[in-house]
């Protein structure tokens, strides 16, 4: 396949006039062809830097979240993503709100096998909050495969030493 043909439709990777979004904005994710849909494999994108707004506070909420998903035609551009991820960060919402808000405009983009998305937030006011939430395509392994996962998720709680 020629190359213009496997980039098409990537237009902010290599970008160098790249505008960040001050809102929340699905329109700024872009996929780009997956090479290999006959293997099933995963990809996992960390985001140590995500942010959002307290809907009731205002105060900003610090978060590492983790995305991973086995693709099927489609895969989400990872320059996309981060720009897509940025935009929360004047947006209001409770943290199990932003990991099923992502988890579902993923969805809806890429049609993956499957997908998790986990927010690991800083502790604020002495607790944190790690919101979990998974999907498996209907029909396929994968669906088995999300309710497994979830429901065996976090059974051995890592260390917590502050963060």
């Amino acid at each position: 396949m020629p190359r213009e043909k496997q980039n098409e439709g990537i237009t902010l990777l290599g970008n160098n006039n790249t505008e960040y979004p001050q809102t929340y904005d699905t329109s700024v994710l872009e996929t780009f062809a997956n090479k290999h849909p006959e293997r099933d494999y995963f990809v996992k994108f960390n985001c140590p830097e995500f942010t959002s707004l307290c809907p009731i506070t205002g105060q900003p909420d610090f978060a590492t979240v983790y995305i991973s998903y086995v693709p099927c035609d489609k895969m989400v551009e990872s320059k996309s993503l981060k720009l897509y991820l940025f935009g929360f960060r004047n947006r209001g919402d409770f943290h199990e709100d932003c990991v099923n808000i992502i988890m579902n405009d993923l969805i809806a983009l890429m049609d993956p096998a499957y997908i998790e998305v986990w927010g690991k937030f800083l502790p604020r006011g002495g607790i944190s909050i790690d919101p979990y939430c998974n999907y498996g395509k209907k029909g396929t392994k994968w669906e088995q495969v999300a309710w497994d996962r979830l429901s065996h998720h976090d059974m051995y709680p890592e260390k917590i030493d502050n963060r």
